[in-house]
């Protein structure tokens, strides 16, 4: 099999080094041994839908919150980050999506999705953050910024507010970005955003963007040098035939252990060569 058939499988655990170096597998879980302190730990998870008809939406947020926080009481996770589609187009979902996710036992944040139909000063009002936010901790940003609209238009994020936080976050060892619709046209229902990959050339501390929206998608694919980590889906009616979400470790050294959990089983463990990713 092809390497590029091999990122394009279910997600095994990945562990990005701090020289760009990606292994995977057994190779990664050996390493993952040997590596120096833990710096984070986080989850990221996606596509919710609360609300869509035909599904046991709610059933489906009771599975995340109950693994989410099953692991959380075995190894405290720092936060959790629920990339988009949180409710299914009609905004009366939602305070009941908000209560649902308050069952989380470790601090979330929230970014918005296309089918997330509502205005920011809803948003807000709500999640008490705005679509577009940062936050940092231990010499590690984290950006998380809306790529749609009250109308579920598919957009590219605001680049000028972008660009303002990363130039804020500058000096950190580590930035990580939350969006949820694919900016690089990477997959079926991505979008084609060329100045987001002109301002991310400028900030080499940049590790990875975390993308939603697509369900079957839950690997990682690159474009410019640049890597993008899918998480598969939590709830909606398509998708990988699991409902699980990504767990996500960053080390002293700079490398990055992360894995799909289904969610209870760390799933399809390969191991293959490395690939570069000259940009981290």
């Amino acid at each position: 099999m092809k390497r590029k058939e091999f990122l394009n499988m279910t997600a095994p655990a990945l562990l990005l080094m701090g020289s760009g170096q990606w292994l995977f597998g057994r190779e990664a879980m050996d390493h993952s041994l040997n590596r120096r302190k833990r710096i984070a730990r986080f989850v990221v998870a996606s596509d919710g839908h609360f609300g869509q008809p035909n599904t046991p939406y709610q059933e489906y947020f009771q599975t995340f919150t109950d693994r989410v926080n099953e692991v959380h009481g075995k190894d405290p996770i720092d936060f959790a980050v629920i990339n988009g589609d949180l409710f299914h187009d009609n905004k009366k979902f939602l305070p009941e999506v908000k209560a649902a996710l308050d069952r989380l036992t470790p601090r979330y944040y929230v970014s918005q999705g296309n089918h997330d139909n509502c205005s920011g000063e809803e948003w807000e009002k709500t999640w008490n953050m705005p679509l577009n936010f940062s936050f940092s901790g231990k010499k590690v940003a984290y950006l998380v910024a809306s790529t749609s609209n009250e109308k579920g238009t598919y957009l590219c994020p605001d680049l000028t507010w972008m660009e303002k936080e990363l130039e804020k976050h500058k000096k950190a060892d580590h930035i990580f970005i939350f969006i949820h619709i694919n900016p690089g046209k990477l997959t079926r229902h991505a979008v084609d955003c060329p100045g987001f990959f002109t301002l991310l050339k400028k900030y080499p501390a940049v590790r990875c963007v975390f993308n939603g929206h697509d369900h079957d998608e839950e690997g990682i694919k690159k474009r410019e040098d640049i890597s993008f980590v899918f998480d598969a889906h939590i709830g909606g009616n398509w998708g990988t035939a699991y409902r699980g979400f990504r767990m996500v470790e960053l080390y002293q050294d700079g490398s990055i252990l992360t894995y799909i959990l289904d969610p209870v089983n760390k799933i399809n463990e390969i191991s293959i060569p490395y690939f570069q990713n000259k940009h981290s």
